[in-house]
């Protein structure tokens, strides 16, 4: 398709979608691309019938993932604030689309919308195709059914991507009211607690075979499906369309699999078997819940498996954090003396015990030394570019303050001189501090 076809089609996206049966009570019917028939045949796909007109309807039901169980517990930690209908499974509906641009916008539409929900003890998976664009009403009408019936959405990524573009759209439609759902449980936020840091990539493709352990045989890549469709509506064979189709069904297939995983690791992490890792995310998710003793738990089991070193020392400054807030100065100073030499995280760690034993032990001659400590571990670990430029000033204009005021405070004591105790090293960064 060149250029000009496709502003064509964005221009004609930016106008209200007209419904075939109000296009023939206009007295013109909107002329279906050719090899529809064959696209349905090939799917085993039939035509779903409303009163704004028809569309493409395939049905297929897949014997795995099976359902879980849940509570509401678990739900608010990944949905906070969802209402208790929401813990019912029976409420879920899994959505997925796939459109005519990955940007989103008022141009873009939403030609294939994949659904899926738990029955039979396995997973039905609906999907509802845009034949065309006069089509849009039909489908949007028949998502709204199912939403009326299934009010809690599932997505990834839905909550900034699909769900706006389906609202959109419906209010494009100047016709068909959406359907708002009781509650959106959007699976990516936490999946990034979970997983990014150790595979890189949330991707839903990505998370199925290095979480869930299932690796996709072929599948589309997700750029190229808005063309394949632009293809299809110029008139090219249709053929292309059903790995799109097959695309979608597994993202539906993964995204409830990986709910289940999910809700399992939440529920009880240790039954799930989970690794060093996914106790770190459900740590963080926890944390930012306001549940500081399980989290502080977890941290703990996240610590004392393998991590790397730059998210073992995030772990234990997360921990120290939530033990100086609980009152547990003895395991926060421990663990802040662990990270002192290892910059950057050694930069919060030497300023939290400066203020530990300053203002809390009564010990500001032990601070300032910690102090002097640190401007020296400073200086050698910007000559081995641990830390960058802006990093290292304004960590030595801080240490070099607290430094300079804690001299003030302790200079009348008649111990050993504070610049003689912290060595001549950090006493020329003191100088420089001034």
């Amino acid at each position: 398709m060149g250029l000009e076809e496709k502003l064509l089609g964005r221009l004609a996206a930016l106008r209200p979608a007209v419904g075939r049966k109000v296009a023939a009570s206009r007295g013109y019917t909107p002329e279906l691309p050719g090899g529809w028939e064959r696209l349905a045949s090939l799917l085993g796909a039939e035509t779903g019938v409303n009163k704004f007109g028809e569309h493409l309807v395939l049905r297929r039901w897949w014997e795995e993932p099976s359902s879980f169980e849940t509570s509401l517990e678990t739900l608010r930690l990944i949905a906070p604030g969802a209402p208790d209908s929401a813990a019912d499974l029976r409420n879920w509906l899994f959505l997925d689309t796939e459109t005519t641009g990955l940007s989103g916008g008022t141009g873009t539409y939403p030609f294939l919308v994949g659904l899926a929900w738990w029955d039979g003890g396995g997973l039905q998976v609906e999907q509802f195709f845009m034949r065309d664009h006069s089509e849009e009403h039909s489908v949007l009408l028949a998502l709204k059914e199912r939403l009326a019936e299934r009010p809690v959405l599932v997505t990834f990524n839905g909550k900034s991507f699909d769900w706006p573009l389906l609202d959109t759209r419906y209010r494009m439609t100047r016709s068909i009211a959406a359907r708002v759902p009781e509650a959106h449980v959007d699976l990516l936020h936490p999946a990034r607690h979970l997983w990014r840091l150790r595979l890189g990539s949330v991707r839903l493709a990505e998370l199925e075979w290095h979480v869930l352990g299932k690796r996709r045989e072929a599948d589309v890549i997700s750029e190229l499906i808005p063309q394949i469709y632009f293809n299809y509506l110029s008139g090219g064979a249709p053929d292309p369309l059903v790995p799109v189709f097959l695309h979608n069904q597994m993202d539906l297939v993964g995204l409830a699999a990986l709910a289940a995983r999910m809700f399992s690791l939440l529920a009880g992490p240790e039954a799930a078997g989970a690794d060093a890792f996914e106790f770190y995310g459900m740590s963080r998710i926890l944390e930012r819940r306001g549940e500081a003793s399980r989290a502080r738990g977890l941290y703990t089991r996240a610590i004392a498996g393998h991590l790397p070193r730059a998210v073992g020392r995030a772990a234990r400054l997360a921990l120290a954090r939530l033990a100086k807030r609980q009152g547990d100065f003895e395991l926060a100073t421990s663990l802040w003396m662990e990270l002192r030499g290892a910059l950057p995280d050694g930069i919060l760690a030497y300023e939290e015990l400066a203020k530990f034993y300053e203002h809390r032990a009564g010990e500001p001659r032990r601070a300032a030394e910690l102090m002097g400590e640190a401007l020296a571990e400073l200086r050698r670990a910007r000559g081995a570019r641990f830390l960058n430029t802006s990093q290292y000033a304004k960590a030595r204009e801080r240490f070099g303050h607290r430094l300079a005021r804690l001299q003030g405070k302790v200079g009348g004591d008649s111990g050993t001189p504070l610049l003689e105790a912290i060595g001549g090293e950090s006493r020329g960064l003191v100088a420089e501090s001034k």
